[in-house]
């Protein structure tokens, strides 16, 4: 498992030294200027289908957030902030002067001060360690375990977290992930669940459903596509261009617009998607 931005393939820019830090400073000034999105987009979506799924409060749902880096998408999820917010606030003169701990601190006050009524238990799962931690140090993660799925068995510790899994997220990663992650996790969760992850239009999904599919969960893919964030070149772009057009997508308004965009795939039992019908779910932001 790997933390969102960096990728295997030779055309994408790594931003690895960003996403293991031991608090976010890092991630928001080197994402910020490229104006890295996805989680923004992500958190009406994931409100909704946190909604959709129908519990009657906060002990009724928990949520695994797959590449959780530290916690953001639980803060975006469980707090009334936006991610506009959280890269003015990383970045502020007053964030930069901080430690650590006088930033998770500071932190820990801040998301207590805007936790939602309807927020929801979350457990994050990433490769990175010191990025975990700080997510669980200002109370973002209930838990968090730093294990990579792709090369061992989850500890006992995660398949006891997530026998109570409701949903999964993912915004970033999925580039690395495959079904030596999403089977034993799906395997541990005790009742049905919902998968809802952002892919970027190079990266095929294929595998993934395919996997899903073998637990009762058909995936769609919703219409409208959303910006990742801005190449970082002219090889960036080349690369994503190439990619999309080779898999039969086409690029005019998108990536040769100067922007990755990703695309969600959504996989419920086949009983949800008729219920709920994947438009009712997705808005373009």
């Amino acid at each position: 498992m790997a933390s969102p931005g960096t990728s295997p393939a030779a055309g994408l820019e790594p931003f690895d030294d960003v996403y293991d830090r031991p608090d976010p400073r890092a991630y928001f000034q080197a994402l910020g200027p490229l104006e890295y999105r996805t989680p923004g987009h992500a958190q009406q979506i994931f409100r909704r289908l946190r909604a959709a799924l129908g519990t009657a409060g906060p002990a009724d749902l928990t949520v695994l957030d797959l590449c959780c880096s530290y916690g953001i998408n639980a803060a975006l999820l469980n707090h009334d902030v936006t991610l506009e917010e959280l890269y003015a606030r990383y970045t502020s003169p007053a964030a930069v002067s901080m430690s650590t701990d006088e930033l998770a601190a500071w932190d820990r006050e801040f998301f207590a001060s805007r936790r939602r009524r309807d927020r929801v238990r979350v457990i994050g799962l990433d490769i990175a360690a010191r990025a975990v931690a700080y997510g669980l140090r200002t109370g973002l993660l209930a838990e968090g375990f730093a294990e990579n799925l792709e090369t061992a068995p989850p500890s006992p510790a995660l398949r006891r977290a997530v026998r109570r899994t409701r949903l999964i997220t993912v915004t970033g990663g999925a580039s690395f992930l495959s079904h030596r992650t999403f089977r034993p996790l799906l395997t541990a969760a005790r009742g049905p669940v919902w998968v809802a992850a952002f892919v970027l239009r190079t990266t095929s999904y294929a595998e993934i459903a395919g996997c899903l599919a073998g637990f009762g969960l058909a995936t769609e893919r919703a219409l409208p596509t959303f910006p990742q964030r801005r190449f970082t070149g002219a090889r960036e772009q080349r690369y994503a261009v190439d990619t999309v057009t080779a898999s039969g997508q086409d690029p005019r308004g998108k990536e040769c617009d100067g922007y990755f965009h990703a695309a969600l795939h959504l996989s419920r039992p086949t009983s949800d998607v008729v219920t709920t019908p994947l438009d009712t779910l997705v808005v373009a932001g």
